[in-house]
């Protein structure tokens, strides 16, 4: 049976139909271009009715009278005035389009991605939060994370900047096991390669989750504002100390929020320990500190890796020795510890004959060792004690003499440092890449952080006593005769670097056989020592230098004590 076609006006008309219809819908949207601002001022005109009806019920009764009467007498005043219905035409169309201009709607809650993030985070969280005898679990499966959630934000990769979780009291969160393991269920659920901190709220049983902000690392070497006996470590987050000191940071000044370092007679921390891993800024942390040190006062640096990583300090005024070599260090660092005890028997006499102490006891007296534990080894193999034992009196008396110590050491290495240097450098800090069991090991207290697995050079934490644990980014202090720094750094560093030794300034050191009584001050500048063992006084040797080299010869009936006075 053939079929038969279709009639004309339904085979060949769809297409015209079809035609129409775009030809409709595009003179409705050019209409609809056309009256906008038409549509704007009505839309407008019934809000502010609707507005308007709202207020009058809202009025009462006895108060309504009065309005009309006011509002007669304004429109009378309005028809008085000259252009006054013109200019009331205009008032209200402009109030008519402003009212009704089309709003970006607010968003109340969260979008539908972010609700599943946090109802994936709820989930993850209920073994940790919940047990079986609750009758009332505020953390359950299947259960509402919004009571569990109270503030939350993302960022516009819809990724957590800030979450805000109440938990039950019975969780053991007084237990730093416990706490760990929320710590690192939500750092790995809101996203790794970022640093959060995590604020534990105890009596409220609430844990705000916040994600830092990338602590700046363009700030350089520079002249800080701070009192005598202070030193500037590095820079932290803003909430975590009340300070601020201006720096530069480019071609701006801006206010950083700094760690300061306290030492001298009043600290409590008068000597500091860095640790880091290879590259971790620990020797710019040592440089750093060697530069404010120069203001006020004179250094003896120690470089166990020989690399010279110093050498821009040599010569220069305040700088009493560069040493790399195993015979020098061990003769500076006996100097250092008879200087200590001199220090200590002047100051003490001069307390009890009632006359002022001398200003070279008062003048503070700086001992840097970058990787003591080189020189510790070799000297076990060469059957020499080991140069941090020599430390043993500056460590505990220094706070007294005005000698602060501070060392700089890898973690391969720990196991090198004597008691006396774990106990008595109470100011801490470890830079570079680092796990929390190590950051604990060195600081004794974990952060409140996570530790992010990539970090800029003199990035870490640090803790002063029994402080809190501070993130940390040390300024950029680099090498200047390094080819690989940049001309700014190097420029930075070299502003602040203090003059060579001038031969004017040299005073010759008498002999041991010829120096006074203890009590005697000895001139400085003196001679400093130099990486050879050769006094730098400018005018030839010292007996200073002397007995530098006498001690890095190795001849154990040869060595002189390095003293300026006995004590």
């Amino acid at each position: 049976m053939a079929r038969r076609p279709l009639p004309r006006i339904l085979s060949s008309g769809s297409a015209s139909i079809t035609r129409s219809r775009e030809i409709a819908r595009t003179a409705a949207d050019s209409a609809t271009d056309v009256l906008h601002p038409l549509i704007t001022v009505v839309r407008g005109l019934r809000l502010l009715a609707v507005s308007g009806r709202q207020k009058w019920v809202a009025t009462p009764k006895e108060r309504r009278g009065p309005k009309l009467l006011l509002g007669a007498a304004c429109v009378l005043v309005v028809a008085l005035v000259p252009y006054g219905p013109i200019l009331t035409l205009v008032t209200v169309m402009g109030a008519a389009a402003w009212k009704g201009r089309e709003r970006t709607p607010v968003r109340t809650g969260p979008a539908e991605s972010e609700a599943a993030r946090l109802r994936s985070l709820y989930e993850a969280l209920v073994p940790y939060f919940s047990t079986a005898d609750d009758p009332d679990p505020l953390f359950a499966h299947g259960g509402d994370w919004a009571k569990a959630f109270d503030g939350y934000a993302f960022d516009a990769d819809g990724r957590l900047t800030r979450l805000r979780v109440s938990y039950p009291a019975y969780f053991t969160d007084g237990e730093a096991a416990a706490r760990s393991r929320i710590e690192q269920l939500l750092h790995t659920k809101s996203g790794r390669g970022r640093e959060y901190h995590f604020g534990w709220d105890e009596e409220d049983n609430r844990l705000v989750m916040t994600v830092l902000d990338a602590l700046p690392t363009t700030i350089a070497a520079q002249r800080f504002v701070t009192a005598p006996g202070e030193t500037v470590l590095g820079f932290t987050d803003p909430d975590a100390v009340s300070r601020t000191v201006p720096v530069r940071d480019g071609d701006m000044t801006v206010d950083a929020s700094p760690v300061v370092w306290r030492t001298g007679g009043r600290s409590t921390e008068p000597h500091l320990l860095a640790v880091g891993q290879p590259g971790g800024g620990t020797t710019t942390l040592v440089r750093s500190i060697a530069l404010q040190a120069l203001q006020s006062g004179d250094v003896i640096v120690v470089d166990g890796s020989g690399t010279g990583e110093y050498g821009a300090l040599a010569g220069r005024s305040g700088v009493l020795a560069v040493e790399s070599g195993l015979g020098g260090a061990l003769a500076t660092l006996e100097w250092a510890a008879h200087e200590t005890e001199r220090r200590l028997i002047t100051a003490n006499r001069a307390r009890q004959s009632g006359h002022r102490v001398p200003d070279d006891i008062l003048r503070p007296l700086w001992i840097l060792l970058d990787r003591p534990g080189v020189l510790g080894h070799l000297a076990v193999a060469d059957g020499r004690p080991d140069p941090l034992e020599l430390l043993r009196i500056p460590l505990r008396h220094g706070r007294a003499a005005q000698v602060t110590v501070v060392l700089a050491e890898q973690f391969d290495a720990l196991d090198t440092l004597t008691e006396t240097v774990r106990t008595h450098t109470r100011a801490r800090a470890v830079l570079g890449p680092a796990s929390r069991e190590q950051i604990e090991a060195v600081l004794g207290a974990e952060p409140h952080t996570t530790p992010p697995p990539e970090v800029p050079p003199g990035r870490g934490y640090v803790r002063l006593g029994a402080g809190p644990v501070l993130r940390l980014q040390v300024p950029a202090t680099p090498d200047p005769y390094d080819d690989a720094t940049s001309d700014a750094h190097r420029q930075a560093v070299l502003d602040l670097l203090p003059g060579r030794h001038s031969p004017m300034e040299a005073t010759p050191v008498r002999e041991p056989a010829d120096e006074g009584p203890a009590t005697e001050q000895v001139p400085r500048g003196g001679g400093s020592l130099g990486p050879s063992g050769r006094a730098r006084s400018g005018g030839g040797d010292g007996s200073l230098g002397q007995a530098v080299r006498a001690a890095g010869e190795g001849a154990a009936g040869g060595r002189r004590e390095l003293k300026r006075s006995p004590a």
